[in-house]
């Protein structure tokens, strides 16, 4: 068995868990989307970079409301969640060309969910190759582009969306 470590996140991971305050329920308090990074508003659910991301375009969707679980949600919550995954999927298609994807909730602490008062699935696009020695040895992350730029590339898309 292969094991993916991610070192670098473990001082967010360890901010997120001791602090009150919830980054999704914040970023959706930011007036302005683009500060908050987040691409997309529906309903029920947005759609928000991750801060931190595995690779360019990782992408979580969550619902408005502040639940730690899917069972909580509408009907109507849980089909847009679905339903803006799947976008997510397509635009990021678009976009970056991913040869695969990890898509996916970890629910509660001990299911490695470094947000566990606020439920969210992960969108992340994965080429062949894509996770590298960096890490590991240098104790860096590698990421080719930065939030803003992967924001101008996305954000069109999903305006057409609206």
């Amino acid at each position: 068995m292969e094991y993916i470590n991610a070192p670098w996140r473990a001082k967010y991971v360890r901010h997120v868990i001791q602090t009150d305050a919830c980054i999704f329920c914040q970023a959706l308090e930011n007036p302005e989307s683009r500060d908050a990074h987040i691409l997309h508003r529906g309903r029920h659910n947005f759609v928000i970079q991750n801060k931190f991301p595995y690779t360019p375009g990782h992408l979580l969707v969550a619902p408005l409301k502040h639940l730690d679980s899917p069972e909580k949600a509408s009907l109507e919550s849980a089909h847009e969640l679905w339903d803006m995954t799947v976008l997510c999927l397509k635009i990021l298609r678009e976009v970056y060309s991913p040869k695969g994807f990890n898509t996916g909730m970890n629910l509660g602490q001990c299911a490695g969910a470094g947000v566990t008062g606020h439920y969210h699935t992960h969108i992340v696009p994965r080429w062949p190759g894509d996770s590298n020695f960096m890490p590991i040895v240098g104790n860096t992350k590698v990421v080719i582009e930065t939030l803003d730029s992967t924001y101008e590339q996305l954000r069109p898309l999903f305006q057409k969306q609206e």
